[in-house]
């Protein structure tokens, strides 16, 4: 990687090498493998222009990783393992990624505690849960190389919980045949995430924290040669040459009111990125609704309670005192599947049975209070933090919240690459793996395989790359956004605008949909657009979080009308997409729905599944194993 600081008026040249025949290791990087941040007034390093203009550092790298969680970090590490240049940009701390909020754990068929599973029933199990949309290719790598991912993390040496006799302890969950979620206590996306930090240090990963990318850039022939972004902190832009860019930057589950996610996360990043870079969107629509997100305090709403609550014995109750889930799944009650019990919340909230903040109520105050404070410490931690509720002795409120994205950009199986030559995407950024139904634990595990997978299918685009073409037209539209952006002053309140996104999802594309909605939707949304034309960007002493702001609202903007007009084009009821209007399955509709652009959906055929995963697919019992 090597790394200069210029003003942005610079000119560009084409062709020139290709990165990853004439970078080299950064000079600016630290032994731990961070970039510098830029602070105001600090000389720059030797051979660094100084002017007096904005300024604009100006990187080359063979591959920018977009995102800095689970799956950003594993095509990193890979990249770096394979003597690769790479630069890892996350607009959070390393630290602090989303993946550390999943709990439950991770999947594997390793067999240790159920010798008969194997990965084609775990191919099976998640094909089943998927309603038949996850392409059978993509679920057949994950599920295959699993147990390498297992093993990597093991080698980088994470701290799973084992055995008396020192295996990997596995567990049961939700629509699982077998034991085959390893995991570590009730934080194993935090172990994960930490794991793959330590091993990103150790490998001299290069990162920047605090950078959000703006664009991907692409030159006249379509293909990408780097990207453009900005300092959050002091407002430094960012010019990255780039043979390759990987979008590891999550999904799209902030643009409803209720999310798992925190402020300023998923918010459609990757889906506007793409999409402006030339690529497509695939099965928007198939977003899935966690069962119990809390209410209060504002400001947190939908932080999840987990299903581990559930899982030891939790009881769902509506503000009449019923056990409700004795109405929807009699046989399996609080241990039925995530789509269903969600469905269920919200069919009592809606027809006046939830309480009188539109929720319900999730109660393990009957269970020991040893039982809770060892098996379910992190949730009496987080009541405990915001909203003083000791849940040893209390009910917990809870509704349905926006959790995950099934869908994503439109990548292929093989290697997720995309439309647009040089540009990947993986994690939540991308589909294929989930379809209607996402089986539990089977997220994490995708970061693990297809993060390595797309690190050497990148470093291979990379290696067969001989010139670079670059753009100065796509550098100059790029730093021209940036620039109206900070020069808008109009009377647009942004935080207002994002408010009202998310209202109209939740208003008219939330757990149940039908058409009236989704086009009062629609209508709604396009009132938002033109207000959005109007913003004012104020940067501030604090930093340059307006700015971000201001492309956080362009990409929900994008996200949301991908979503609504794919949600309208699917005419059925299939796992988490529920319209009422629709209320059957429709065989036609076994399709994914990939958006081109507004007003373009296009119906994308499934491949047939291996005839040996077919055979193992059945109903499978929820009977003493933990929910998704």
């Amino acid at each position: 990687m090597t790394e200069t600081t210029t003003q942005t008026q610079s000119a560009d040249s084409q062709p020139v090498p290709a990165s990853g025949e004439a970078s080299s290791a950064a000079e600016a990087t630290t032994a731990s493998g961070a970039v510098p941040q830029p602070t105001a007034g600090v000389q720059p390093t030797t051979g660094v222009q100084r002017t007096t203009a904005t300024r604009e550092r100006q990187i080359s790298t063979s591959v920018l990783v977009v995102g800095t969680g689970g799956s950003g970090l594993r095509a990193a590490i890979e990249l770096r393992e394979q003597g690769v240049d790479v630069l890892a940009v996350g607009k959070r701390p390393r630290d602090d990624a989303h993946t550390t909020l999943a709990a439950g754990g991770i999947n594997a068929a390793l067999a240790t505690l159920d010798p008969e599973d194997t990965w084609q029933q775990h191919a099976a199990d998640t094909l089943q849960e998927s309603y038949g949309l996850a392409d059978p290719r993509t679920v057949e790598i994950v599920t295959a190389g699993a147990a390498r991912g297992i093993e990597d993390l093991d080698r980088y040496g994470m701290q799973f919980a084992r055995e008396e006799d020192g295996r990997i302890s596995q567990r049961f969950f939700g629509a699982h045949t077998w034991r085959r979620t390893a995991f570590a206590g009730d934080y194993t996306g935090l172990e994960i995430q930490r794991t793959l930090v330590r091993r990103a240090e150790q490998v001299d990963v290069p990162i920047l924290e605090h950078v959000y990318i703006t664009k991907v850039l692409t030159n006249e022939d379509g293909e990408v040669f780097g990207a453009y972004g900005f300092h959050e902190h002091t407002g430094e832009q960012y010019l990255i040459y780039a043979d390759a860019v990987i979008l590891a930057c999550g999904g799209h589950n902030r643009i409803w009111r209720r999310t798992s996610s925190r402020r300023n996360e998923n918010t459609g990043d990757s889906f506007r990125l793409a999409y402006e870079a030339g690529g497509r969107i695939r099965d928007a629509e198939l977003v899935q609704f966690h069962p119990s997100g809390i209410l209060e305090p504002e400001a947190d709403a939908g932080t999840l309670v987990s299903e581990a609550a559930r899982g030891e014995g939790g009881i769902l109750r509506n503000a009449k005192g019923e056990r409700y889930m004795e109405r929807y799944d009699p046989e399996r009650m609080e241990l039925s599947t995530r789509d269903r019990v969600a469905l269920a919340s919200y069919t009592e909230i809606m027809e006046g049975r939830g309480t009188a903040n539109g929720g319900v109520w999730l109660d393990v105050s009957h269970l020991p209070r040893e039982q809770i404070m060892e098996r379910l410490p992190r949730v009496y931690q987080t009541l405990m933090e915001l909203q003083m509720l000791d849940i040893t002795r209390e009910p917990i409120e809870i509704a349905p919240t926006a959790h995950y994205s099934m869908g994503g950009v439109w990548v292929r199986p093989e290697d997720h690459s995309t439309d647009v030559p040089g540009l990947f995407a993986i994690g939540e950024a991308a589909s294929g793996l989930h379809g209607a139904n996402r089986l539990g634990g089977n997220s994490l595990i995708e970061l693990l395989v297809f993060g390595r997978i797309t690190g050497e299918a990148s470093a291979a685009h990379c290696r067969a790359r001989v010139v670079q073409k670059r753009s100065p037209e796509a550098v100059a539209t790029a730093r021209t956004e940036v620039a109206d952006l900070l020069a808008a002053d109009g009377t647009e309140n942004i935080r207002a605008l994002q408010r009202a996104v998310r209202d109209t999802m939740t208003e008219h594309c939330g757990v149940v949909r039908d058409e009236e909605g989704l086009r009062a939707g629609l209508a709604q949304l396009d009132a938002l657009e033109v207000r959005a034309a109007n913003i004012g960007v104020h940067p501030d002493q604090a930093g340059y979080q307006d700015l971000a702001h201001a492309f956080d609202l362009k990409s929900s903007l994008l996200a949301a009308r991908a979503t609504l007009e794919c949600a309208l084009e699917r005419r059925e009821t299939r796992g988490c997409h529920n319209r009422s209007d629709f209320p059957e399955q429709d065989p036609q509709m076994r399709v994914n729905l990939v958006w081109a652009g507004p007003g373009r959906v296009e119906h994308e055929s499934i491949p047939e599944a291996p005839a040996e995963i077919t055979a193992l697919m059945r109903d499978v019992s929820q009977e003493g194993k933990l929910v998704e």
